[in-house]
């Protein structure tokens, strides 16, 4: 079994990485304490490689279409391979990886490894425009949007961004949802339910309440209009 997990910086996914460790899941290494695969810098350069081909139409709306319709870059190919290669030339039977920008590249992973399963790691956007992450500024790679001196209105299209890519990339064979609010207060049902996708007995590792909500004491700006669609698909009230 080969698992990864799809969701922006910032959403919780290393909860979800330190679970799968915990599981005796082959995250690859070296991670960091996020549960990340290090080192990033090729998968940077291939998501940088992917936003090429991504057409920037304004106000927030994205051509995806050759990304979906085309096969991946052979650069890109080479550069995931090399990323992974921990990964993949490892016999482990339970195996898989996190880094958040796999989210920005979504849907040539999916083409890459159409029988592997796929985590989507969903967050309260309002907590997760509270921090920074090096996929705020989508320019970083290659991708175009309405640039802005507003640091959280950044990370909010960063959020737009990358949940409009997962909602247009074709379903793979093997996905599975699952909230991080959830992961906190009903973790039992949560693993339960990713154990029985993942077909392996997940461990329970100590979640803390505090980071959900974080957003309530927060002084600055962290709702935006167009986070409510998504909101309301996700389940979180506003």
């Amino acid at each position: 079994m080969m698992v990864t997990i799809i969701g922006r910086g910032h959403s919780g996914t290393r909860a979800i990485s330190h679970t799968l460790s915990a599981s005796g899941v082959y995250m690859g290494e070296p991670l960091n304490k996020s549960g990340d695969l290090l080192p990033p810098q090729e998968m940077y350069d291939a998501c940088r490689v992917f936003g090429s081909y991504v057409t920037y139409k304004g106000n927030m709306e994205w051509d995806f279409s050759r990304v979906i319709n085309g096969d991946p870059d052979p650069a890109f190919v080479k550069l995931i391979e090399s990323y992974l290669h921990t990964v993949l030339e490892s016999n482990t039977e339970h195996r898989g990886w996190k880094i958040p920008e796999t989210t920005l590249c979504y849907p040539w992973i999916a083409k890459m490894f159409p029988d592997i399963k796929y985590i989507h790691w969903v967050r309260d956007p309002r907590d997760c425009v509270m921090g920074s992450h090096v996929t705020d500024d989508l320019s970083v790679f290659n991708i175009d949007y309405d640039k802005t001196g507003d640091e959280r209105l950044r990370r909010a299209i960063s959020w737009k961004y990358q949940r409009e890519l997962v909602k247009a990339t074709p379903a793979p064979k093997h996905v599975c949802s699952a909230r991080f609010e959830d992961m906190v207060f009903k973790q039992d049902a949560v693993l339960a339910k990713l154990g029985d996708f993942l077909g392996i007995k997940l461990a329970k590792i100590e979640m803390r309440p505090d980071p959900v909500g974080r957003y309530k004491t927060d002084a600055g700006v962290h709702m935006f209009d167009f986070f409510k669609p998504d909101m309301d698909e996700c389940g979180y009230a506003y």
